[in-house]
């Protein structure tokens, strides 16, 4: 079932999303090559907790067969996509891209985003991908107003990214998000353009294109969390928070950087 937010609870999210998005910011600010994926964490988890906000990916199961999350914050590196774990061992090197994924709760309320940042010098292919990546989530979040249909947004990314020569990643999904972290509908970043359910105001939604320069395909480690590309190749990955209003989408994480 998909819980429509009222105005109240909009702002409520905002209010959790504005935060996660500053600690985005603070933390972009530290990539440097040298630098740990623990430290990175270290600082999201105070900057979190230093204003009351409870740490959404701490802690968390998918499933009870399955490990919690042991960080506040995913650090998923070059060929990583998604659910990387930070470590006092993985230091940042000079050409690296990083994906900084976070998520936080103020009062109840969600706010989730993304953001993949380059490690000093990248290469230009390196670079394309960030930037089409980055672009791909614009283009789906123009998508996001009432009377679309869900797949409107997903085809918006697969199009952009596929006429770029690059994959989406079809084994994760972006997602409904208010009380919980994770609420339906699930947001495929591919699709057919006029299918899925009607978009309706009061729906907040977290987009979030995961972008492979390969093929789409992922593998899981060990740990039962990183996803890789299965052929190796570098992913990016972006995302935002997003309510439908009656004006249009509104972008719940965004500050003035991201």
């Amino acid at each position: 079932m998909i819980i429509l937010k009222s105005p109240q609870e909009i702002e409520k999210i905002r209010f959790s999303g504005r935060l996660v998005g500053e600690a985005l910011d603070f933390v972009s600010r530290m990539v440097t090559p040298g630098i740990t994926t623990m430290a990175l964490n270290e600082a999201a988890e105070h900057y979190l907790l230093s204003r009351g906000a409870k740490l959404a990916f701490k802690g968390y199961r998918r499933g009870h067969d399955e490990p919690p999350f042991p960080a506040a914050l995913c650090t998923s590196i070059n060929e990583e996509i998604v659910h990387g774990i930070p470590s006092v061992d993985r230091k940042l090197m000079e050409g690296d891209i990083v994906s900084l994924d976070l998520g936080a709760a103020v009062d109840g309320y969600y706010g989730d985003a993304a953001v993949t940042v380059p490690v000093g010098k990248v290469s230009d292919e390196a670079k394309r991908l960030l930037d089409v990546t980055r672009k791909s989530l614009d283009m789906a979040i123009e998508k996001a107003v009432a009377g679309n249909r869900l797949q409107d947004i997903s085809f918006a990314v697969q199009s952009y990214v596929e006429g770029h020569g690059f994959s989406v990643v079809r084994d994760f999904v972006g997602h409904g998000i208010g009380r919980s972290l994770h609420e339906e509908p699930q947001i495929p970043n591919y699709g057919r353009p006029g299918r899925g359910k009607r978009l309706r105001p009061g729906m907040v939604l977290a987009i979030e294109p995961m972008v492979n320069m390969g093929s789409y395909e992922v593998r899981i480690f060990a740990d039962q969390w990183t996803a890789v590309t299965a052929d190796g190749s570098l992913s990016a990955h972006f995302e935002h928070t997003v309510a439908i209003t009656p004006e249009g989408p509104k972008i719940l994480t965004k500050t003035n950087n991201h």
